[in-house]
Order: structure tokens, then sequence, then C-alpha cells
């Protein structure tokens, strides 16, 4: 009986791994789709974004109820609580991830009917394709019990930030250059930092990674390279 039992439980804590792997999959779908309906400011596509959005909500919920439930009745031993406690990190990072893909998705059926921006989404495609590779890695991370590759995450979210940087210096000097352009790069820009905020949750699945498999946080402070908003050199006057 006790060993039924010990099965049963492994089944269930399975389940809430294969819960995260999906969820993880439609949300790298969801960054990718949203960043190529940008681009080819495809208005169809954009609202499919917005639909499918629905089910990594659905997943969410779906997860968090899983995870209450095998606390309640299992009684978990410290490191399997810490895994699943992890795991309800994780789904709500992934569910914001979600939602910053509906909104480049809303964004896009309002640049569709504004002044075009040389350039300015295929910068962002770019720049969403780089945190689509990030979160894959938090959760092939998540899912192999990698350290070292979590920890890489940590590190290359500074790349992400450099990209949100040189795209706000572009945005800005498209402005100057043109008022006509004010509208679009403020919406591009709001695109832009909201895929900046993509990848800070992406690292930070990484760093629940990290805190399942070692049982501590990472030590050192995660350094940040958006300077928008503290050097002078990037903010406007």
């Amino acid at each position: 009986m006790s060993e039924h039992i010990s099965s049963a439980y492994d089944r269930e804590l399975e389940s809430i791994e294969v819960l995260i792997t999906r969820m993880g999959g439609l949300v790298e779908e969801a960054i990718l789709n949203a960043a190529s309906a940008l681009e080819a400011q495809d208005e169809e596509a954009a609202e499919e974004v917005r639909r499918a959005d629905r089910a990594i909500d659905a997943l969410e919920d779906q997860l968090n109820d899983e995870a209450a439930r095998i606390i309640a009745l299992r009684a978990p031993t410290a490191r399997d609580l810490r895994n699943i406690l992890s795991v309800i990190k994780i789904s709500g990072n992934l569910e914001r991830i979600g939602d910053y893909a509906k909104n480049m998705a809303k964004r896009t059926t309002v640049l569709a009917g504004l002044p075009q921006v040389e350039g300015g989404t295929s910068a962002l495609r770019r720049m969403a394709r780089e945190v689509g590779r990030l979160l894959k890695d938090a959760l092939d991370a998540y899912v192999r019990s990698d350290v070292d590759l979590a920890r890489d995450v940590l590190r290359r979210d500074q790349e992400i930030d450099q990209m949100y940087n040189a795209i706000f210096r572009e945005f800005l000097t498209f402005m100057l250059e043109d008022a006509r352009n004010i509208t679009p790069c403020m919406h591009l820009h709001f695109i832009a930092k909201n895929t900046e905020r993509m990848g800070d949750h992406a690292t930070a699945i990484a760093e629940q990674v990290i805190y399942i498999v070692t049982g501590t946080h990472p030590d050192e402070d995660r350094p940040k390279g958006d300077r928008t908003s503290v050097d002078s050199s990037v903010a406007p006057a």
C-alpha cells in the first residue's frame, strides 16, 4: 500500500512539471507570434495572440490548484515542498510574460493606424527572439535541474538590457528628428520595455531553478544593464 501511495505521489509531482512545460511552450509561442505580428502589422495574427493568452491563464489556474491540493493532502518533504512552491512562482512568471506578449499584440493593432518607424519593429522582433531563447533555456534548466544553465540565463539577461538601451536611444532620436514619430515611437518604446521585463521574468525562473536544486537563492545581486532610468546619457531631458 505504501508503494502504491508513493507511486501516486510521484505521478502527481510529475503532473505539475508537465503543466509547467506545457505552459512554457505556449508562452514561448506567444512571444514569437506577437513579435511576428508586430513586424508584419498583422492585426489578425495579433488578435490570435490575445485569444491564446486565455489558455495560458487557464494553465496557471490549473497548476496552482494542483499544487495546493498536493500540499494539503501529501504533506510533502522539504525538498518536494520547495519544488512545489517554486513551481507556483514559475507559473506566475510565465503568466506575466504571456501578459506582456498580449500587450504587444494590443499595441500592434494601434500601430497599424500610425506612421511607420523604419526599422523599429524589426529591432523589437530581434529582441523578442533573444528573450524567447532566454526563456527556453530557463525552462530547460528547470526540466534538467541544470544550475549551470540557469546561471548562464542570469548572465545573458544583461544582453537583453543592452538591446533595450540601444532601441531606446534609437526611438529617442526618431522622435527628436520628426514630431510625427512621437506617438508611434512611444508605443514601440512601451513594447521594448515590456520585452525587457519578459527577460527579467525569465531570469526569475532561472533563480527559482537554482533555489530548487541548491536550497539557496543566488548570492550575488543580478547586474542590470538597463540604464535608461538612471543614466542621463540615455534618458530624455
